[in-house]
C-alpha cells in the first residue's frame, strides 16, 4: 500500500502537470487568436468585400457569418478527430448541458461581429487591443454572477486595464468629437461590443465547463452561434439588404481567395478557442484570460510581419498597460496550483450525458 507522502507526491506531481498545461493552453490560444487578425484584415483587400468599401456594415455581417460556419466546420473536424462526434450528438440532447452553450453563443458572435466591424472601420491594429478590456467586463460578470470578491489587487488590475483602454481609445474617440477623425463610430461600437462579448462569454464558459468537456461544448457554443445567424441575422439582412446580401455571399462562395482566407479564420480561431476552453478547467477561467491576453502584442507582431506596417504607438502602449492590468487582476496571492471553484446549487447540472448524476 502506497504511503501517505507517495500520494501526495503524486498530488502535486499531478496538479503540477495540470497548470504547465493549462498555461501551455492558455499561450497557443494567445498565438493563434493574434494570428487570427491577419487573415481577418486581408479579407477586405480581396473581392467581393473590396467593392464593398462603401457598405463595410454588410461586408462584416458576411464575414462573420461564414467565420462562424468555418470555424465550426473546423470543430467537427477536431471533434471527429478525437472519436466525439458521439459524445456531441449525446451532450446536444441533454439541455441541462447543452443550453448553456446558447448564451455562450450569443456573446461571442457579438463580439467577433463587432471586431470584425473594429477592424472594417478603424483598423485592425485598434480591433486587437480593444477587446483586451474584457476581462474587466468578466470580473465584474463574476461578482453579480458567482458572488466573486473583487479584492484591492483585482480593483487594481481593473484601474490598470481602464488605463490602457484609455490610451487605446481616447485618440480616435476624441477625434469623432472634434470632428477630426474618419466616421469610425461603428469601428468604436464594434470595439465595445467585442470587449462586453468576451468578456461576458468568459464568464459563462466557466459554468459551462463545469458540466462538459471542452472539446464537445466548442461545437456545441458554435452549432448555437451558426443557428442564430441563419435562423435570425440572414434573413434579416435578406430583408434589408435584399439582392446585395446574396450577391455578397454567392461572390464568397466562389473566390478562391476567400474560401482559402476562411480556412486560415477558421483554424487559426477554431484552434484559439480550443485552446481557451481547455486553459480554464486547469488554471481557471481568470489565469487563462490573463494568459490569453497576450494575444494583443502578439497580433501587433503578426500584423508588422505580414504588413510591414508599425502600429500606431498608442496602441502598442495601451495593450502592454491591459496585459499587464490582466495578469494584476488574475494572479491573486495565493497557491496558483490550486484551481477551487465553489458552484452554487442553483447552478449545478448533471456532469454526464447518460442522463446520470
Amino acid at each position: 500500500m502506497p504511503s501517505a507522502r507517495s500520494i501526495e507526491e503524486l498530488r502535486v506531481e499531478h496538479r503540477n502537470r495540470q497548470v504547465r498545461w493549462g498555461f501551455i493552453w492558455a499561450l497557443w490560444c494567445a498565438v493563434l487568436w493574434g494570428a487570427w487578425y491577419v487573415p481577418g484584415t486581408v479579407i477586405y483587400e480581396v473581392e467581393p468585400f473590396v467593392g464593398l468599401a462603401d457598405n463595410y456594415l454588410l461586408a462584416a455581417l458576411v464575414i462573420t457569418i461564414l467565420n462562424a460556419i468555418a470555424v465550426l466546420l473546423a470543430m467537427f473536424v477536431w471533434t471527429g478527430a478525437l472519436g466525439k462526434i458521439g459524445d456531441y450528438g449525446r451532450t446536444l440532447m441533454q439541455p441541462r448541458i447543452s443550453r448553456w452553450y446558447l448564451p455562450a453563443g450569443v456573446a461571442g458572435m457579438l463580439a467577433i461581429f463587432g471586431s470584425i466591424l473594429a477592424i472594417a472601420y478603424v483598423g485592425t491594429a485598434f480591433a486587437a487591443v480593444a477587446a483586451l478590456l474584457y476581462p474587466i467586463v468578466g470580473a465584474f460578470a463574476a461578482r453579480a454572477w458567482y458572488g466573486e470578491t473583487i479584492t484591492k489587487r483585482a480593483a487594481l488590475g481593473i484601474a490598470v486595464i481602464v488605463l490602457g483602454g484609455v490610451v487605446i481609445f481616447a485618440p480616435g474617440i476624441l477625434g469623432e468629437i472634434t470632428g477630426a477623425g474618419g466616421g469610425g463610430w461603428l469601428g468604436y461600437l464594434g470595439g465595445l461590443m467585442a470587449i462586453v462579448g468576451w468578456g461576458l462569454e468568459g464568464a459563462i464558459a466557466g459554468r459551462a465547463l463545469d458540466v462538459s468537456d471542452p472539446d464537445i461544448g466548442l461545437p456545441l457554443r458554435f452549432t448555437a452561434e451558426v443557428a442564430i445567424w441563419l435562423v435570425i441575422a440572414v434573413p434579416l439582412a435578406s430583408i434589408l439588404a435584399g439582392g446585395a446580401f446574396w450577391a455578397a455571399v454567392g461572390a464568397s462562395l466562389t473566390s478562391g481567395p476567400v474560401l482559402l482566407l476562411m480556412l486560415l479564420l477558421g483554424l487559426t480561431f477554431g484552434f484559439c478557442y480550443v485552446s481557451w476552453y481547455k486553459s480554464f478547467p486547469l488554471i481557471g477561467v481568470g489565469r487563462g484570460q490573463a494568459i490569453a491576453a497576450l494575444y494583443g502584442p502578439l497580433a501587433l507582431v503578426w500584423l508588422y510581419v505580414f504588413t510591414l506596417e508599425p502600429p500606431g504607438i498608442q496602441f502598442a502602449v495601451g495593450a502592454v498597460i491591459a496585459v499587464v492590468g490582466s495578469f494584476i487582476l488574475f494572479t491573486e496571492r495565493r497557491d496558483v496550483l490550486e484551481v477551487i471553484r465553489s458552484v452554487p446549487s442553483r447552478h449545478r447540472a448533471p456532469l454526464t450525458t447518460d442522463g446520470t448524476d
